[in-house]
């Protein structure tokens, strides 16, 4: 019999709650189903409320009670509220969104993994019809670089202030991610055979081949690092010669998304360009309504992986009823498909959900539907 696995469920903010919602339903649907050794806990923290009520965005062993459990189910942060509410109770994104880098720190997520696909029925924001090829797997250094939080203020407000934002880059964590790249991209690779989708790369020494990692840098710029983290990335590529490899500056990588995204397959990049990139990439594939995203620790099963949609709380509409779940259902998605290390059970479940709110996008994308309605439609399609 398959050992329980266990979810912590944080909704957090805004329509964090209500999409969350729908995805615990799915879950449900899914347990029941194919009686899954599976089980969650809601917790109300980190949130806004939680915050207002207690001075504090969560209890102190709130990473304690966390390590607990086999991956962490997050909504959205940070409720903004109205501008001109002078009575309401405000929180610097510095605040409401800290939570998110204790736990990325504290349990050691060291990739940032946001997949972009532009699927049937998705929004397509390029008119070329190359677009529909876009199939990329972005992948973004989650624990160094230029996010260490290292630096300060010297003489602040004063005419001759200086501030200081140190960058710190290891081998360590760079060796890392470029590999946890090239083995996504093997990977994904054999997936597409499997599904009777190709792409064609080239490798350098011209041989055709399924599958590329492109490593993004500023190394013309930022000497230092990029050329570490290229030195690094060749050196790994004698590893994985079945693998085309290619190199981009951050800025022309940009250009490149926009103007063929459909070239790229794995992108590796640090913290900040990474984070830059994944957000273009979501647009590129539909919008932050459809883009799922993960922050994983593959090297550690004692510590929770986090899985959160790329999109915000969107305070503006929260409580209406009307906020798209289908990122957070994707999210969910590739949760399942990740705790399937331990129980295969489980990554079938995650495929079944994935392909339950393709196919619904797909039959549906751009009809305006209530969150509950397109809930009721994937656990409609999960239960045929």
């Amino acid at each position: 019999m398959a050992q329980t696995t266990r979810i912590a469920v944080t909704p957090g903010d805004g329509i964090g709650p209500e999409v969350v919602a729908e995805a615990v339903r799915c879950l449900e649907t899914l347990r029941t189903k194919h009686e899954l050794a599976l089980e969650w806990t809601r917790f109300p923290w980190p949130s806004h409320a939680w915050h207002e009520d207690h001075g504090v965005s969560w209890p102190e062993d709130a990473l304690e009670q966390l390590q607990q459990y086999d991956a962490i189910l997050l909504g959205a942060l940070g409720d903004p509220g109205p501008i001109d509410d002078n009575s309401r109770y405000l929180l610097s994104d510095s605040v409401s969104l800290a939570p998110l880098l204790d736990m990325r720190k504290g349990f050691d997520q060291w990739v940032c993994e946001r997949p972009a696909r532009l699927l049937p029925g998705a929004r397509q924001y390029l008119k070329d019809d190359r677009a529909k090829d876009i199939d990329m797997l972005v992948i973004r250094e989650n624990s160094e670089g230029e996010y260490v939080g290292q630096g300060g203020r010297l003489r602040p407000g004063k005419p001759d202030e200086v501030a200081t934002q140190m960058e710190v880059f290891t081998r360590r964590a760079t060796e890392r991610i470029i590999r946890y790249g090239f083995e996504q991209a093997r990977q994904r690779a054999g997936e597409r055979i499997q599904e009777g989708r190709t792409r064609s790369f080239r490798t350098l020494d011209g041989r055709s081949c399924e599958s590329q990692v492109c490593v993004i840098t500023k190394r013309n710029a930022l000497r230092y690092w990029g050329d570490m983290y290229t030195e690094v990335f060749e050196e790994i590529s004698q590893e994985f010669p079945d693998v085309a490899t290619h190199h981009e500056l951050v800025d022309a990588a940009c250009m490149k998304f926009v103007q063929s995204p459909w070239a790229f397959d794995v992108v590796v990049a640090s913290n900040l360009q990474g984070d830059i990139l994944t957000d273009l990439a979501a647009v590129l594939s539909g919008g932050m309504g459809v883009a799922p995203s993960c922050n994983l620790n593959p090297t550690n099963p004692d510590m929770p992986s986090m899985f959160e949609p790329t999109h915000g709380s969107a305070p503006d509409i929260a409580g209406q009823g009307i906020a798209d779940p289908t990122a957070m259902l994707f999210t969910t998605a590739r949760m399942l498909d990740w705790l399937g290390r331990k129980d295969p059970v489980l990554a079938k479940a995650g495929k079944e959900l994935f392909d339950a709110v393709a196919a619904d996008l797909a039959a549906n994308g751009g009809e305006q539907r209530a969150t509950r309605q397109i809930g009721e439609a994937i656990r409609e399609r999960l239960q045929a």
